[in-house]
């Protein structure tokens, strides 16, 4: 299976991913790059900034969907 494949997959199932969780969980360390792929694809994927917690505070991240429009 290919990382894109494994990142559809993962938005399927969890309902969306973040950088964090692409490398933790798929081995993907450039998420953006394969996003710009599935994108080139013809998949409507959502990007929204969430805040998530690190030791020093918070910290903004990107989190992708699959948009359902």
């Amino acid at each position: 299976m290919t990382q894109c494949e494994q990142i559809l997959a993962y938005m399927k199932a969890m309902g969306g991913i973040t950088a964090r969780q692409a490398m933790n969980d798929i081995g993907c360390m450039r998420l953006a790059s394969r996003i710009h792929d599935l994108r080139a694809m013809g998949y409507n994927i959502k990007s929204e900034y969430i805040k998530v917690r690190t030791r020093n505070g918070h910290t903004t991240v990107v989190r992708y969907s699959l948009d359902a429009n």
